[in-house]
């Protein structure tokens, strides 16, 4: 991947955009700005990460998804992780007022393409998007990349996951697609509370503070097929 806000030619023109984000008046003003701004010619909107990954299972590819981190029914960067797989090689933009750089960090290893703050001016969407499409990423000005401690080798990775037991994998399985702990609950026929303890156990394991850290752990591991050689 360039390095975030590396100079890009100009992109292809813009038709089609998906707008994931259950703010209305924010929904409907940056819509606006793609319009006029980009000359965008559709612009959906869904207010949930649901409704978000129903709309690219139904309707042709749009040429890019912003997505707000905030979402009803999603945790932190899972909603990320989860949209860009259905997704597929579509650019997500996240467009977010969390502007920390420990954050935005997290985004780009998560698979953005690029990171717009919600306050920003219309020319500072249209640079970004003209980036982005032109193969390019994009972060914020003043953006500066922090070192994280929870960066590991994929060996340290994969030494982690083997720590976990077979449920414990499982779940931090569902946890990478998104899922929710009633949704986790529910699928694997526990209660809520034993899932939450289950969670707990896993982020002790793997040396992390957060479900986001412990998404980006799995993937640096190739998570998934860890867990079949084991079962």
């Amino acid at each position: 991947m360039a390095d975030p806000g590396t100079e890009r030619p100009a992109a292809a023109r813009l038709d089609r955009a998906l707008i994931v984000d259950d703010h209305p008046l924010f929904c409907e003003a940056l819509a606006m700005t793609l319009r006029t701004a980009l000359g965008v010619r559709e612009v959906a909107t869904a207010p949930s990460l649901a409704e978000g990954i129903a709309w690219l299972e139904r309707e042709v590819a749009p040429d890019v998804v912003l997505l707000d981190l905030k979402l009803p029914d999603v945790d932190g960067l899972d909603g990320l992780v989860r949209l860009r797989r259905t997704a597929g090689s579509v650019p997500v933009v996240v467009v977010s007022s969390l502007t920390d750089d420990r954050l935005i960090a997290s985004v780009f290893r998560a698979g953005a393409a690029g990171f717009v703050p919600k306050h920003s001016q219309r020319e500072v969407f249209a640079e970004a998007l003209g980036r982005i499409l032109a193969g390019g990423t994009y972060a914020p000005e003043g953006y500066y990349a922090p070192e994280v401690e929870a960066d590991v080798d994929a060996d340290t990775a994969v030494e982690r996951m083997q720590s976990l037991t077979l449920q414990q994998g499982r779940i931090l399985e569902l946890v990478c697609e998104g899922k929710l702990n009633k949704q986790i609950a529910w699928e694997l026929d526990i209660a809520e509370t034993t899932v939450k303890a289950h969670l707990t156990a896993i982020l002790r394991k793997l040396h992390v503070h957060s479900r986001t850290q412990a998404v980006l752990l799995a993937q640096n591991a190739r998570f998934s097929a860890i867990l079949h050689r084991r079962a």
